[in-house]
C-alpha cells in the first residue's frame, strides 16, 4: 500500500467546516447565556466554581483575539475581564461581535496554516489546529459547568445537540 504527504489527501475536515462546526457551539453557548437569570449569570456559582458570566469572559477573551492572533501572526495579550457593566445584554453583545470577529479572520487563515506551531497569547505551545480545537473545548467545558448551574436553578437548558 502506498503512503502519501499529501496534505491534501489527509484532509478530514474543511476549514469551513470547521468554522460552521464551531460556530454552531458558539451559538449554543449564546443561548444558554440567554437562558440565565441576570441576577443568577453573574452571582451564581456552585462548589467554588466561577459565575457563567466570569467563564463567558474567558470565553471572549480567547475566542476572537485568538484567531486574530492566528490570522495575523501578531501576538495578542489574553484579557480574561472585559468591562460588561454586569449587564447580560452588554454580553451578549460582545459575544455576537467576537462571532463577527472570528469569521472576519477567519476568512484571512490559510489552510496550510493549520499545521504550523504557534505560541498562542505568546504562552501555549502547539499548532494553529490544536489552539482552535482548545478554543472549541474550552467552550464546551464551560458550558457543561452552566449546564449544572441552570439545572440547579430548575430551568431547563437548550438541547446540548442543537446546533
Amino acid at each position: 500500500m502506498e503512503t502519501t504527504t499529501n496534505t491534501a489527501l489527509a484532509t478530514v475536515i474543511t476549514p469551513s467546516d470547521l468554522l460552521a462546526h464551531w460556530q454552531g457551539h458558539r451559538g449554543l453557548t449564546r443561548r444558554v447565556i440567554e437562558a440565565f437569570p441576570e441576577e443568577a449569570f453573574f452571582n451564581y456559582s456552585i462548589g467554588g466554581m466561577r459565575t457563567f458570566a466570569e467563564m463567558v469572559m474567558e470565553l471572549l477573551g480567547i475566542a476572537a483575539p485568538g484567531t486574530k492572533e492566528i490570522a495575523t501572526g501578531q501576538t495578542v495579550e489574553l484579557i480574561e475581564h472585559i468591562k460588561h457593566d454586569n449587564k447580560k445584554a452588554k454580553i451578549l453583545e460582545l459575544w455576537d461581535q467576537a462571532t463577527e470577529d472570528i469569521n472576519a479572520y477567519w476568512a484571512q487563515i490559510k489552510p496550510e496554516q493549520f499545521q504550523e506551531k504557534i505560541k498562542i497569547f505568546g504562552q501555549y505551545e502547539g499548532t494553529v489546529w490544536s489552539s482552535i480545537f482548545y478554543f472549541i473545548d474550552n467552550e464546551i467545558h464551560h458550558r457543561g459547568q452552566a449546564y449544572v448551574y441552570l439545572r440547579a436553578l430548575d430551568i431547563e437548558p437548550p438541547f446540548f445537540y442543537e446546533r
